[in-house]
C-alpha cells in the first residue's frame, strides 16, 4: 500500500507514518508554520497504572523544548488532565495548553474556560463526593475532581469487583445522564464524566487554530499536526482530516481511530517528533 497523501482515511485506514516519512517530510516542509498538538498520556507518555506517575521521560520533555523555542511551530498540548496539572508536568512556558479535553485552554497572552462547563462545576463536585463515596470499599477504585470533568479510573480494580464498580457507577450516574446533564466517554480503563456542552478536543483544536490564524499572515499556509492515542481524541483527528491537516493515532492498530498515521506507541512519538524537528531546522 502506497504512502500519496490524497487517501480517504474511512477508505483504508492507517498507514504506519515512520514508513510514510518522506510523504509527511514533504507537507511538513512547504507549511510555513506548524500548529503541533499532542495529547499527553499514551502519547507523549506510557500508559501507566497511577495517572500521577505519568512523568516525561527527560529526553521527551527536552525535545518538546526545542520544538518550542522553534519560531516555525507552535506546540501545544491538550489533554483529559487539568491545565495546571499538564503545567506542571510539561513545565515549558509559551505553549498552549489544554485541559478538562479542551474546555478550559491556555497560551501566551490568552486565557478560556467554557462558560457551560463553568457553571457545572458545583454540581460535578457533589457528584464526585457521591461516586466517591458509594466506590469508598472498592480496592483501587478513584474518582478524581478536576473541577470541570471527572474521571473514575478503575485499572487497578481486582477483576471479580469490576461488575460491582460498573453496577454502582451506573446507579449513580444514570439519572443525571438520562436528564442530559452530563455525558459519558470510556477510556484506557476508566469513564471520563463531562458536563453535556457542545464541546470537545475537535472543537478546541478548532478555537486554537483559528485563534493562531488570525496573528499569522493571511497569505500564511498553517498545518496542523495532531497526535493522540484514545476515544477523547476521535474528535480531533475528525477536525484535523477535515482541515487537511495530519492526524496521527498513537497506540495498536486498530479500525476504529480514524486518524491517517499510525505511530504504534510513545517511543514512536518521540522518533517522529524528532524527525520534525529535524526537517523544521533546515526550512529555518
Amino acid at each position: 500500500m502506497g504512502c500519496s497523501y490524497n487517501f480517504r482515511v474511512d477508505e483504508i485506514g492507517m498507514r504506519n507514518l515512520l514508513s510514510c516519512w518522506d510523504v509527511v517530510a514533504a507537507r511538513i516542509k512547504v507549511a510555513e508554520h506548524i500548529l503541533l498538538l499532542s495529547d499527553y498520556d499514551g502519547t507523549l507518555t506510557p500508559i501507566v497504572e497511577k495517572p500521577e506517575l505519568a512523568d516525561l521521560s527527560p529526553q521527551m520533555k527536552e525535545h518538546l523544548q526545542e520544538l518550542a523555542e522553534n519560531s516555525h511551530l507552535t506546540l501545544g498540548v491538550i489533554s483529559g488532565r487539568t491545565v495546571q496539572d499538564l503545567r506542571e508536568r510539561v513545565g515549558i512556558d509559551g505553549i498552549i495548553y489544554a485541559g478538562n479535553h479542551g474546555l478550559e485552554i491556555e497560551g501566551p497572552n490568552f486565557s478560556f474556560v467554557n462558560p457551560v462547563a463553568k457553571e457545572a462545576e458545583p454540581f460535578l463536585h457533589s457528584l464526585c463526593e457521591e461516586l466517591g463515596k458509594a466506590l469508598s470499599e472498592i480496592k483501587g477504585a478513584r474518582v478524581d475532581d478536576k473541577g470541570l470533568t471527572l474521571s473514575l479510573h478503575y485499572r487497578l480494580v481486582d477483576e471479580a469487583q469490576l461488575g460491582e464498580v460498573d453496577r454502582i457507577f451506573r446507579r449513580i450516574i444514570n439519572p443525571p445522564l438520562a436528564s442530559g446533564k452530563i455525558r459519558i466517554t470510556p477510556s484506557k480503563k476508566a469513564y471520563d464524566i463531562r458536563p453535556a456542552v457542545d464541546w470537545n478536543k475537535g472543537k478546541a483544536i478548532e478555537f486554537i487554530t483559528r485563534r493562531l490564524n488570525g496573528k499569522l499572515a493571511e497569505e500564511s499556509k498553517l498545518l496542523v499536526v495532531f497526535l493522540g492515542d484514545d476515544i477523547t481524541d476521535y474528535d480531533g483527528f475528525h477536525v484535523v482530516n477535515k482541515g487537511k491537516g495530519i492526524s496521527i493515532f498513537v497506540g495498536e492498530e486498530s479500525a476504529e481511530p480514524k486518524a491517517q498515521y499510525l505511530l504504534r506507541s510513545p517511543g514512536e512519538a518521540y522518533q517522529f517528533l524528532n524527525m520534525l524537528g529535524g526537517v523544521i531546522k533546515l526550512n529555518n
